[in-house]
């Protein structure tokens, strides 16, 4: 989603392979699209959303309980806690707040 509406976004969704995908979706060759700090954090959140409907990993989220959820990535400073441990943790933010949703709605 980092590249919708660029030149890459169609060959990046074609490619041969998820490794493939990663890798040109690392590449800098083509600029991400303009708004992408904006969207990022919902993008990920409808992306949660649709993987954790799956029975099973529902089950394991909520077995979390009130557990902190760290993105334990020393590389990724935004959506993990980076090299120093104070990174902004955004995908561990992001999974509380839907476990907080799927309870409201077991509830």
């Amino acid at each position: 989603m980092k590249f919708e509406g660029t030149e890459q976004f169609d060959k990046i969704l074609n490619c041969g392979s998820p490794k493939q995908a990663k890798d040109l979706g690392q590449s800098r060759a083509t600029p991400i699209r303009q708004d992408w700090d904006i969207v990022k954090e919902e993008i990920m959140l409808r992306g949660l959303r649709e993987k954790f409907k799956s029975t099973e990993l529902k089950d394991i989220l909520l077995s979390t309980g009130k557990k902190e959820l760290v993105e334990n990535s020393p590389y990724d400073k935004y959506w993990g806690i980076g090299p120093n441990g104070k990174g902004k943790n955004k995908l561990g933010v992001l999974l509380m707040e839907l476990r907080a949703e799927l309870k409201r709605e077991k509830a």
